[in-house]
């Protein structure tokens, strides 16, 4: 086909960086209201109109003295003051501090006319009236009101006092252009009382995602037609955010041209940078090249990157305000000169990749935000990784610390552009080289951490989920546990990733392991307190018209019901599948143990699959069907790590770990 755009000059990343900071994304200063301003970046410099505080205040609660009436007083000789009066925080004073008298004050109170410290509650005694004050007196004050203060301490001029302007005063620089506003910064603002705040503008960016196979989230499939869900609108959306921007969704388009080329010159006039993803790869149906060659500029198409050779970088010219589509989506309107103009690919993990590497710092810097603060750790590789297409690869790993002094472990994770779950496992990414053919197992290779923040954990477990193995892990140094259940957990042991995987109930996986030891279960069927409908067993889901909750395959407790459920139907000599089409349903899973119960104590649900210590727990009844095996099993060639055995170790010294867990009982090691 003549029209076919092929890839024959790929751009080097430092080209494409090139041309994305040669687009203009900045937006103008605007003024937020201050309860906007969280994570936004000042414009302006903002100088204090007010004192802070605005008058004399006490910083503890106590007594407001004039301080010489305190000099020479201690434990053995206190200064006794008359008390005239109590002034509390928010109330304008009505007393007086006279030579030879005191005031209770509250924390933040204003400080009483005569008074010039206060002397902290703990240090003074009350002491009763004298008998010559006369009964007057003594109703005045109340029967049980303290007459004088003895003070059991000596205090200076200011002690205990916050002046006028301490914490800044009126003319002060408080904060100055390019201050990222936080919690800190939000709450000096509020204390100057400024209720509108100068930040830099957040670029706004259109998303367009394109592809006649693309279908918005909650609208119907039709897979035989090749249809697929949007993805990349949402999470490229939340990218924007994340990176100071204004992400605006735009309607999904097809891969009309006419309908493309609408969305994209609307997306333009309203928006300092539109980003489409899905049609830049090479391909006879992906007009969006023409669109961009005949409405605007078009700088690179195509980078040397993998996840994400097909990237267009240009500009797209704005048809002004007069013009404008009238289809607004909530944006600021028209706008004229140019726009910036990035093209993502379609397979999720590219886009994301792509995004990330080269518009996200383009929009950090449009909108003022700083640079986040970058992390890159060695670690060596678990399993060798063959490569060799001539561009550079951006691989997601993940991390796992193996040993005191050793690197951490490195696995790639990278199921393909079109697995959004490879960056979600991810912790970062390792670079490979365009020259690089092959990565040895043991090779050592620099991880980019998606965040500082990233730790690597100390062991990785994978498996079933349950509230003993929760007080398990909270034992161990910065584990990392996914709750993928039994079955899915033993066939990752089984490639060699984690260090352990936690199995309840049978399994028909056969996987060389290590058994650490473990505890048993009770199972059964979770009902509503008293048990109303009077539920016995499996044969009232069958041959009643109740409503069950199930957990999913990969859960060792599904595996039990589905065993005990083929027995009932052996019983009955039917099989197995017209048993389960009976229970209103079977196939309604929730993944978390807690979840079937919470479903019957809300009335969604008339019968949860779960535990007894979940029922006792929740103050649910519970209805036994028997019990069940949980193992931790180790990979052979992890069990002598130090980890796996603060785990083994933990298992043997049980201590408080089945404690008050209903219907749980300790298994010793290696015992199936």
């Amino acid at each position: 086909m003549s029209d076919r755009k092929e890839f024959r000059d790929l751009a080097t990343p430092e080209a494409a960086h090139a041309a994305i900071d040669s687009l203009d994304l900045s937006p103008a200063p605007e003024t937020v209201p201050l309860e906007d301003a969280r994570g936004r970046v000042l414009a302006e410099r903002i100088d204090a109109e007010i004192d802070v505080p605005g008058f004399d205040r006490a910083s503890m609660d106590g007594y407001a003295v004039r301080a010489r009436d305190t000099f020479g007083a201690d434990e053995a000789d206190p200064a006794e003051l008359e008390l005239v009066g109590a002034v509390h925080a928010g109330a304008t004073p009505e007393v007086t501090v006279a030579p030879g008298a005191c005031a209770e004050i509250s924390t933040g109170a204003v400080m009483p006319e005569g008074a010039d410290a206060v002397v902290m509650v703990e240090r003074t005694d009350e002491l009763d009236a004298e008998e010559d004050d006369g009964e007057g007196a003594e109703e005045e004050r109340g029967e049980d009101d303290p007459d004088r203060i003895a003070v059991r301490t000596a205090v200076a001029p200011g002690d205990h006092v916050m002046s006028a302007g301490a914490d800044i005063a009126a003319g002060a620089r408080a904060l100055g252009p390019g201050t990222r506003l936080t919690p800190r910064e939000i709450g000096l603002l509020s204390a100057l009382g400024v209720d509108e705040v100068p930040v830099e503008g957040r670029p706004l960016v259109g998303i367009v995602s394109t592809g006649d196979e693309l279908v918005r989230p909650g609208e119907a499939l039709d897979p035989s037609r090749g249809e697929i869900y949007d993805v990349n609108s949402t999470t490229i959306a939340a990218g924007v955010e994340e990176a100071g921007g204004e992400p605006v969704l735009y309607p999904h388009a097809g891969d009309d041209y006419e309908e493309m080329e609408r969305l994209l010159r609307r997306a333009a006039d309203e928006c300092d940078l539109v980003l489409s993803s899905g049609s830049t790869s090479a391909s006879a149906v992906d007009v969006i090249y023409r669109v961009i060659e005949e409405r605007g500029e078009l700088l690179l198409h195509g980078v040397a990157v993998k996840p994400g050779k097909p990237m267009l970088v240009g500009r797209l010219d704005r048809r002004g305000s007069e013009g404008a589509s009238d289809e607004s989506a909530g944006t600021a309107g028209a706008r004229t000169g140019e726009s910036a103009y990035v093209g993502l690919p379609g397979y999720p993990v590219s886009a994301l990749t792509i995004f990330r590497t080269f518009v996200a710092p383009a929009i950090r810097e449009a909108a003022g935000q700083p640079e986040p603060a970058t992390a890159t750790v060695e670690g060596r590789m678990a399993v060798g990784e063959r490569y060799g297409e001539g561009r550079m690869r951006l691989m997601p790993v993940g991390l796992l610390d193996l040993a005191d002094g050793d690197l951490p472990l490195v696995y790639p994770v990278d199921k393909g552009s079109g697995a959004t779950t490879s960056l979600v496992e991810a912790d970062g990414v390792v670079a490979v080289d365009p020259d690089t053919e092959y990565l040895d197992r043991d090779e050592r290779v620099a991880v980019q951490l998606f965040s500082p923040d990233v730790r690597p954990p100390s062991l990785l477990g994978v498996g079933e989920d349950d509230p003993a193995l929760n007080r398990l892990l909270d034992r161990l140094k910065n584990p990392r546990y996914l709750p993928v259940g039994s079955r899915e957990g033993l066939r990752r042991l089984r490639d060699g990733v984690p260090d352990v995987a936690v199995v309840a109930g049978p399994t028909d996986r056969e996987v060389e392991t290590v058994d650490l030891g473990g505890w048993t279960r009770e199972w059964g069927l979770v009902v509503p307190a008293g048990n109303p409908a009077d539920v016995t067993g499996l044969d009232a889901l069958v041959e009643r018209d109740l409503r069950f909750v199930n957990r999913p395959t990969d859960s060792g407790l599904r595996r039990s019901l589905d065993d005990a459920l083929a027995a009932l139907a052996d019983e009955r000599s039917v099989p197995r599948g017209e048993v389960t089409e009976r229970i209103a349903g079977y196939g309604l899973t929730v993944r978390a143990f807690e979840s079937p119960a919470r479903k019957v104590i809300t009335g969604d649900a008339d019968v949860g699959l779960g535990l007894r210590e979940t029922a006792d727990r929740l103050d649910c009844g519970f209805v036994s069907l028997g019990e069940q095996s949980v193992v931790v099993r180790a990979a052979p060639d992890r069990a002598d790590r130090d980890a796996v055995r603060e785990l083994a170790a933990a298992l043997d010294d049980p201590a408080d770990l089945l404690d008050g867990l209903a219907g749980y009982s300790r298994n010793s090691r290696n015992e199936p």
